[in-house]
């Protein structure tokens, strides 16, 4: 059985013991959340609309963190104008840990 969830403006094709990184949260980890489900497949039974209006995904905090540097290089040719930035995006790390119907 999978299911796609719905958080920080994404959604994330899941199922259960998937560990996924999604836009930081604000809890601690240990701490057990419940994520909007907006799709259901159980072995090609699909479920969505109303069907999926009380479902919910269990996920268990692991974390937060920041991911990999990305460098932002701006210039404008033959003007001396140069812009280096770097950003690190931060997210929170969940473990599935069972889908609800």
């Amino acid at each position: 059985m999978y299911a796609i969830i719905k958080t920080g403006g994404k959604q994330y094709n899941v199922q259960a013991g998937d560990v996924i990184r999604v836009e930081k949260l604000e809890e601690e980890a240990g701490n057990t959340i419940k994520l909007d489900v907006l799709y259901i497949n159980d072995n090609g039974t699909v479920s969505v609309g109303n069907d999926v209006a009380n479902a919910y995904a269990e996920a268990e905090v692991l974390g937060n963190g920041k991911g990999e540097k990305i460098v932002v290089y701006k210039y404008k040719a033959k003007k001396n104008i140069r812009h280096k930035q770097g950003h690190r995006q931060p997210f929170t790390a969940l473990k599935i840990t069972n889908i609800v119907k």
